[in-house]
């Protein structure tokens, strides 16, 4: 009966509206599973698209779950966690004071800037504004398209011929702005910084950089819905597919939903999302160039390296592991802030179908890591402006960290 009702209420939040989605008194509750059967009951939950929106997935025993409660769904998610013997603690108290805070009040966005989050138009003006101020070293790229036709744009900044690859993505769960900020703030500094350090892997790497690679999602969350997190493809009773589940490796083996009204639904075929499909046809394109690969998104503050599946160990996993342990180590001296680090299976949760597995395992790049950034869900996916340029100098930190390594383990190589 109870799972029913939900999917109702999917059926019902599918309903097209022209107004900006508010989420007043919408709370966040963080869940503690303690046994195998409320894990799965979790689960059925989150893939019963039941107008919860979880901010996290269940896991694992013991593995906290974070989950975004409408004010109209509030008695039964608290008869839902009472019958089930869950302990549950109220992290947000009103989804709607986050989104107002987030953003400094009386900005009009004029001009590009660390303090304040843009819509795509602005991020897509200030890459071409790069291009045109640093002729010879910074081109426009195209790393694929959308379905509503928008451009998945970037720039590759390259100081000589000859340089190993990076290649980065960000932003495609389209919520997680911080994400877009943090990389456009690491490709400035690569492009201003004086500091010897930046300007050695600045000059001594090609980057190949994607800020957004769901700019569908990205604009939709910036004039409708702040908190969606998919593409914006059609489909039959909801939109969008999880991009970030929608790779060829694995697809649809663990962590993904085949419900099109879940947060994680994984497609309905591999790269059934032409965001993913034509990303990775790029992606091939220049894979022999690339030697690290980088990708962004929030939050829980955790360093990852592949893979999202419980029984496999990239090939490189004990290096990675010690990569990852000085790159949080770097990232923490700055400012405190702690993270973990780990294989995606090991320190968030099973998950299959994503960029970074496949980009390690089919172009077979050597040094893959996924970042996901501040903060631990005091916030969440709504993270204050004022904390935009403390995350990216931390996470510039970390970065440096890495490929400080990567030079000296490529030197050791030659």
């Amino acid at each position: 009966m109870m799972f029913t009702a939900l999917l109702l209420l999917a059926l019902l939040s599918t309903t097209v509206s022209t107004e900006k989605a508010r989420f007043d008194n919408y709370k966040v509750y963080r869940v503690l599973p303690n046994l195998p059967e409320q894990v799965k009951l979790l689960h059925e939950l989150e893939n019963a698209a039941s107008g919860l929106n979880f901010w996290s997935s269940p896991s694992r025993v013991n593995a906290s779950v974070d989950i975004m409660v409408p004010p109209h769904f509030l008695p039964e998610f608290n008869e839902f966690t009472k019958n089930l013997h869950l302990s549950s603690e109220l992290i947000v108290h009103d989804v709607q004071r986050l989104i107002d805070n987030e953003r400094p009040h009386g900005t009009t966005r004029a001009d590009f800037g660390w303090t304040d989050y843009y819509p795509l138009e602005k991020v897509y003006a200030w890459l071409d504004a790069q291009v045109k101020k640093y002729p010879n070293i910074v081109s426009s790229i195209v790393g694929g398209s959308t379905y509503e036709g928008r451009q998945i744009r970037g720039v590759k900044v390259s100081y000589k011929d000859g340089n190993p690859g990076i290649f980065i993505e960000s932003g495609i769960h389209a919520r997680e702005w911080i994400t877009v900020a943090t990389v456009t703030y690491i490709l400035n500094e690569l492009l201003t910084s004086q500091d010897p350090a930046i300007r050695n892997i600045a000059e001594n790497f090609d980057w190949y950089i994607f800020p957004s690679t769901n700019p569908d999602g990205y604009e939709y969350t910036h004039t409708t819905n702040r908190m969606w997190r998919k593409t914006r493809s059609p489909g039959l009773l909801c939109k969008g597919a999880d991009p970030n589940r929608n790779w060829d490796y694995h697809w649809m083996d663990t962590g993904a939903s085949s419900n099109p009204c879940s947060e994680t639904y994984a497609g309905s075929k591999v790269f059934s999302e032409v965001e993913t499909r034509s990303l990775a046809e790029y992606a091939t394109s220049i894979a022999s160039k690339i030697q690290v690969y980088l990708s962004f998104h929030s939050y829980s503050q955790l360093l990852m390296l592949p893979y999202g599946l419980n029984y496999e160990l990239p090939d490189n996993y004990e290096v990675l592991m010690r990569i990852g342990q000085k790159s949080v180590a770097a990232l923490a001296k700055r400012y405190g802030t702690d993270y973990k680090y780990g294989t995606i299976y090991n320190i968030i949760y099973p998950a299959s179908g994503g960029s970074m597995d496949w980009a390690k395992k089919t172009l077979n790049i050597p040094y893959t890591f996924e970042w996901e950034l501040r903060d631990k869900g005091q916030n969440g996916f709504i993270l204050p402006a004022d904390q935009i340029i403390p995350t990216a100098l931390e996470t510039l930190d970390s970065v440096l960290s890495i490929l400080e390594d990567v030079q000296a383990l490529e030197k050791e190589k030659n």
